[in-house]
């Protein structure tokens, strides 16, 4: 028999739709049966590619005594956090408030019926003793005990648990704002890097795109004196590379490594990793020259076309951790495999070069990882280095089809506006910056299908899957999408794309503005819940506020229009508590307040056709992070604001006119793409 989640769209929720637990999803149809029974809530939030959701589900969920359970004493609510982000972060925060320490999915929170505040709760619970863990049987008789007993330590815990929520949805001002903040997260940034095995922090490792991101830029910034910087970025993204949290057959990044070597990944692939991955990538690639950074960067790219984009042109959310109910085994592999696969030569190099020469790594076989170079290689056999990348080449080839054939993990096909904003932009910076026009029409069905399907009378929504859009987007949905269109433009030009652009920006302004500054995750008009949550923190993705800034400033700039550039910098005061309270953890307000205080160059080509193209690639090899760069069409529709300024005075003696401005004050516009480089070096 089926619960109430077999009609939802998420494949989460439809995987629990024939448990014996009595699941609702969270509605008004549960919230109101709690009340009305005097019942706690007990949610349950996680996601599709989760592999300790899994478990629990194998486990408890469909374990007929402990559904009885659950059934008799709760009312029990199932939440896709992907859908429902904005209850993810609530009650993530509000077990972080209960437990004093960060939590994680599945995520399994206690809620009072009156007005759903959590007063117990915890992640993974096994179904018997185990792991200095209780059973999940006796926390639930515990629980249901401990809320008919003590309804007045409840509640007067809950009132506490309230403050702070309401707490920490408030901004703290600013009399100024200052670059030191900069300069103090990269130190932290130092402080927290592993000189070892590079990245930051202890295993768990996780990619941090922004942390790389901000090195990059602060050696920019600093005429690229600060070689440290760009050494500690460089390392890590040389690391992540070489590892096996990158697929090294398939391409594409795993969430995290469980070790501090980058070896052994958490094996789902999120499209929210890979997008800010791959323009990491494309830009560093662009910043050093590293042949590295652009292979991998290919590699995800078409990794992401051939397996993560729907044929209506949207990107799919996840791939699985597991396979045939084991997580990792279609990535895992046996020597007698391998060597059949192989010719002898083949074999001797992809032994080598994957590490398949030492001791297993992965449940007594082998997950591939770079163990030694192909130099190294070719100077141990003596070959030539160009014969051994061949070789490897036609080994890759081999293994990456044949595990073709394996069982594959899962695919939750749902598409999610935030997050294909976010692959969005990672499409557009790699064809940008590796000349590759098919991952930019690869951005621009992707954008199609969010602004056909999913962009409804003036607003968006948050997910899509099989037809049906539905649930009211978020501020992150809004600035990722308009943050990629942006990146697209700077490839590209198409007025569609910069009329939608505006029309986001508006919506956020008009519907998640803060009245002292800065943004709230959801807009004034959605479903109430016990906080109204306003982040500033960088999370697995860039904050929506510093997203938001920096979005704002930068077409503030273009347009000239001083409500975009008040509202960013309202948002820059409104943050500033948080930022100067741990600078590390907030990249993305940070590089908003590296464009507040230095303000991007920009310059705007108008031309036509072929010239106009060749203008783009050039400028399109250069990192100039604080540089924004349009290519404007001589026949474009009329432009708004101080874009308007700009005319395309294109005659036979000039294809192409170039106006370049900084620090306040426009330069004369320019015909050859010789003065252009000569203006841009100045």
């Amino acid at each position: 028999m089926a619960n109430r989640l077999i009609h939802q769209t998420s494949p989460y929720l439809q995987q629990h739709a024939h448990n014996p637990v009595d699941w609702y999803p969270w509605g008004e149809e549960a919230l109101s049966r709690a009340r009305a029974e005097n019942k706690p809530i007990l949610l349950s939030i996680g996601y599709s590619a989760c592999h300790w959701c899994h478990v629990m589900e194998h486990e408890s969920f469909e374990d007929e005594a402990i559904a009885a359970l659950m059934n008799r004493h709760f009312i029990n609510i199932k939440v896709d956090r992907e859908e429902r982000p904005d209850l993810d972060k609530i009650y993530q925060f509000s077990y972080q408030l209960l437990n004093q320490r960060g939590g994680g999915w599945p995520l399994n929170m206690f809620l009072s019926p009156e007005d759903h505040t959590a007063f117990f709760g915890g992640t993974y619970f096994p179904p018997v003793p185990r792991h200095n863990l209780p059973a999940f049987s006796e926390i639930l008789q515990r629980v249901a005990e401990f809320y008919d007993q003590h309804p007045d330590d409840i509640r007067q815990q809950n009132a506490s648990v309230q403050e702070y929520l309401q707490r920490a949805a408030q901004g703290g001002g600013a009399d100024a704002l200052d670059a030191v903040v900069l300069d103090e997260a990269r130190r932290q940034l130092q402080k927290d890097y592993d000189a070892q095995y590079a990245g930051f922090g202890a295993a768990p490792k996780f990619p941090h795109p922004t942390n790389i991101e901000r090195l990059l830029r602060h050696w920019s910034s600093t005429g690229r004196s600060d070689q440290q910087a760009l050494e500690m970025a460089r390392s890590t993204l040389q690391a992540m590379a070489a590892g096996g949290i990158y697929d090294q057959l398939g391409g594409g990044f795993c969430r995290y490594s469980v070790d501090a070597q980058w070896m052994i990944p958490h094996f789902e692939k999120m499209l929210y990793d890979n997008g800010p991955l791959l323009a990491l990538y494309a830009d560093a690639a662009a910043a050093t020259g590293d042949e590295l950074f652009r292979r991998v960067a290919g590699q995800t790219a078409d990794w992401v076309m051939r397996e993560m984009q729907a044929p209506e042109g949207g990107y799919y959310s996840t791939l699985d951790a597991d396979s045939e109910g084991e997580e990792g085994k279609f990535y895992a592999w046996h020597l007698p495999e391998v060597q059949q696969l192989l010719s002898d030569d083949e074999y001797a190099i992809a032994t080598r070069h994957y590490g398949l020469d030492r001791p297993p790594n992965f449940e007594g076989g082998w997950h591939l990882h770079v163990a030694r170079r192909v130099e190294d290689i070719a100077d141990e056999l003596q070959l030539d280095v160009a014969n051994v990348r061949q070789r490897l080449s036609d080994a890759r080839q081999k293994l990456f089809a044949a595990r073709e054939s394996r069982v594959r993990p899962g695919r939750d096909e749902k598409i999610l506006t935030s997050w294909n904003g976010l692959m969005i932009k990672g499409m557009a910076v790699a064809g940008r910056r590796l000349a590759c026009p098919q991952y930019l029409q690869s951005a621009e069905r992707a954008l199609d299908f969010v602004r056909d399907r999913l962009w409804v009378d003036g607003r968006l929504l948050a997910t899509c899957k099989d037809g049906k859009a539905h649930l009211m987007a978020y501020l992150d949905d809004y600035v990722f999408l308009a943050d990629a269109i942006l990146s697209l433009l700077e490839a590209r030009w198409r007025d569609e794309d910069f009329a939608l652009l505006q029309a986001l920006i508006e919506v956020v302004l008009t519907h998640f503005a803060a009245q002292n500054g800065g943004f709230y995750f959801t807009a004034d008009d959605h479903e109430r819940l016990i906080q109204r949550p306003r982040p500033w923190m960088d999370e697995a993705t860039p904050s929506g506020n510093g997203v938001a800034a920096q979005v704002l400033l930068r077409l503030g700039v273009l347009l000239g229009e001083t409500r975009y550039l008040a509202a960013a910098e309202a948002t820059l005061r409104a943050g500033w508590r948080d930022i100067q309270g741990f600078p590390q953890a907030h990249n993305a307000l940070l590089t908003a307040l590296e464009e507040y205080l230095y303000p991007p160059e920009t310059v705007i080509l108008r031309g036509a056709g072929p010239a106009l193209a060749e203008w783009v690639a050039a400028l399109a090899a250069d990192y100039a992070p604080r540089r924004l760069t349009l290519a404007i069409p001589a026949d474009a529709a009329p432009l708004p604001g101080a874009l308007a300024g700009y005319e395309a005075t294109v005659g036979k003696d000039a294809e192409v006119s170039a106006y370049v401005c900084r620090q306040g004050a426009c330069l004369a516009p320019v015909s050859a793409l010789s003065a252009l480089r000569e203006s841009l070096r100045g």
